[in-house]
C-alpha cells in the first residue's frame, strides 16, 4: 500500500532528521554521519511513492529532498523542531531555512541543505547546485514561484505542486481544476465509435492518428528517427458544427487511454499584449509530459489568418501566432484543432498539420442511421416511416440530430408515453433550422 511505503520513508526521514540536530548541537547521536542511515529499499513496494522512487532512481539526498517537501502535507508537526530560537540572538536559527506561515513551518531549500550537509559548507554549496539544476526537482512543481525571485537559499519555498500530492501522496490521478491559471476542461464519453457515423474516408484518416499514438514514438526511437522527425501530432478537424469534431477527439481519447482537455480560448485570448501568450504557456506547462490530447476547439479564435503589420497591434498579434506554432510544434503528444471552416485557419499552421480531416455533414443515409441510433430502443413511433422521410428531406448534423431526440423524448416522457409524435419531430427540427436561420 501507498501509505505504508510512505510511514517507512517517513520513519527513516526522522532518524535522518533528529540524528542532524543531535550532531549539530553537540548532543550524543546514534551515528556520527547521517549517510549511514539507509533509507528503506523501494523495490518490490506497492503504491505511487514507492514507483516514483524506482522510476527516477532516486538516491538518499533525492529522497530526502522529497520527504522534505511532502512533510507539510503528510505530519506538518514534524517540523516544530525548527521553530527553536538561538539563545544568543532571541531568533530562529537562520540556518534551518524555513518559512513561517500560521502555524505551520514551510521547508526552504536551505532547509534540506541543512538535513543533508549541517554546518559543511563546501557540501551546501554543492548540493545547492545540484538540486537546482536536477531532472526533477529545478521544475516550478517543487519550488514556489513568487520566492524564487531573490534566489536565496533560504527563500526558495519547497512546495510541491497539488499535481506531485494527488499522485504521489494521495494515490489518485490528477485531474486540475478549471480556472483562470489552468483554461482548460477534461472532455471524456461513455459512447463508443459505433455511434459515430463518419464517411469512409474520415475514418480511414482517423484510423492514421490511431497508428500514430501507437507507434509513433516507437519509431522515432528504435529506428533511430528521433532527430528526423518531430515528437507529437498535430491535426486539423474541419466542418460544420454538429458535425463530430468534439465527439471523435473525446472517442480517440478513450479508445487510446489518453485524457482529453478542450482549451477555453475565450479564457486564453486577450487584448492586451503578451497576455495571450501567458495564457497558453500555462496549458502547455501543465499538459508537459502528461501525454494528454489537447483540443483547441473554434480554433481559428487564435489561429486564424495574421494580417499585414499596420501597427503595434497587429505585430504583436502575429507573434502570438508565432508563439503557438513554436509551442504546438513542441508538443509531445497529440494536439487537435478545430474549426467550422478550413480557410479561417492560416496557411502556416495548415503546413504544419500531419492530418487535416473533413467532418462533412452526413448524407441522408448517415442521417437516417443517426435518427435510428440516436432515439432510445424504448421509443416506438407514431409513424415508423418517418425517419426515413425527414432524413432524406432536412439536412441535419448529428448535433442538431441530438437535439430533437432530447426535445421529442422529453415530450414523450412528460405524456407518460414512449411513443414519439410526429408532430414533435417536426416542431424540434423546426427549431434547429431556425437556430441556422432557415425555414422549415
Amino acid at each position: 500500500m501507498n501509505s505504508a511505503f510512505i510511514e517507512k520513508e517517513l520513519a527513516w526521514y526522522t532518524r535522518v532528521l533528529v540524528t542532524r540536530l543531535k550532531l549539530y548541537f553537540n548532543q550524543e547521536a546514534d551515528c556520527s554521519d547521517i549517510y549511514s542511515l539507509l533509507p528503506p529499499p523501494a523495490d518490490g513496494e506497492q503504491g505511487a511513492y514507492a514507483r516514483f522512487i524506482e522510476k527516477h532512481r532516486l538516491e538518499f539526498n533525492d529522497r530526502i529532498f522529497l520527504m522534505t517537501a511532502f512533510v507539510p502535507f503528510i505530519k506538518p508537526q514534524q517540523f516544530d523542531c525548527f521553530n527553536v530560537k538561538n539563545s544568543d540572538t532571541g531568533l530562529r536559527f537562520v540556518e534551518f531555512g524555513c518559512e513561517e506561515k500560521g502555524n505551520n513551518v514551510l521547508p526552504t531549500l536551505e532547509t534540506a541543505l541543512f538535513i543533508l550537509a549541517g554546518s559543511d559548507t563546501a557540501k551546501k554549496i554543492e548540493l545547492a547546485s545540484y538540486f537546482k539544476t536536477h531532472g526533477l526537482f529545478n521544475r516550478k512543481a517543487f519550488y514556489r514561484v513568487d520566492s524564487e525571485a531573490s534566489g536565496t537559499f533560504s527563500s526558495m519555498v519547497i512546495s510541491p505542486s497539488e499535481e506531485l500530492v494527488d499522485t504521489l501522496i494521495l494515490n489518485k490521478p490528477f485531474c486540475p481544476q478549471f480556472s483562470s491559471h489552468f483554461p482548460a476542461r477534461r472532455v471524456s464519453t461513455n459512447r463508443s465509435w459505433d455511434e459515430l457515423v463518419l464517411s469512409e474516408q474520415t475514418l480511414r484518416q482517423l484510423n492514421d492518428i490511431k497508428l500514430w499514438v501507437k507507434y509513433g514514438e516507437k519509431v522515432r526511437s528504435d529506428w533511430h528517427l528521433a532527430t528526423k522527425i518531430k515528437p507529437g501530432y498535430r491535426a486539423l478537424f474541419f466542418g460544420p458544427p454538429g458535425s463530430g469534431k468534439t465527439f471523435t477527439a473525446t472517442l480517440l481519447g478513450k479508445e487510446t487511454g489518453k485524457e482529453v482537455y478542450c482549451v477555453d480560448l475565450s479564457m486564453v485570448v486577450s487584448k492586451y499584449i503578451g497576455e495571450t501568450e501567458k495564457n497558453l504557456a500555462k496549458v502547455f506547462e501543465f499538459a508537459e509530459d502528461k501525454d494528454w490530447i489537447l483540443l483547441f476547439d473554434e480554433a481559428d479564435s487564435l489561429f486564424g489568418k495574421r494580417t499585414s503589420v499596420k501597427d503595434a497591434h497587429d505585430r504583436y498579434a502575429n507573434q502570438e501566432v508565432a508563439y503557438l506554432l513554436q509551442r504546438i510544434e513542441a508538443y509531445n503528444g497529440l494536439v487537435i484543432l478545430s474549426t467550422n471552416l478550413r480557410d479561417n485557419v492560416d496557411e502556416a499552421f495548415s503546413r504544419r498539420f500531419q492530418s487535416i480531416i473533413h467532418f462533412p455533414m452526413p448524407d441522408a443515409g448517415q442521417r437516417e442511421l443517426l435518427w435510428k441510433e440516436t432515439f432510445s430502443p424504448i421509443c416506438t413511433f407514431e409513424d415508423e416511416t418517418i425517419i426515413k422521410t425527414i432524413a432524406e428531406k432536412y439536412e441535419l448534423s448529428g448535433g442538431s440530430i441530438l437535439n430533437v431526440v432530447e426535445y421529442c423524448s422529453i415530450l414523450a416522457m412528460s405524456r407518460n408515453s414512449s411513443t414519439i409524435l410526429n408532430e414533435d419531430l417536426k416542431e424540434g427540427i423546426k427549431r434547429e433550422l431556425a437556430k441556422e436561420g432557415k425555414m422549415m
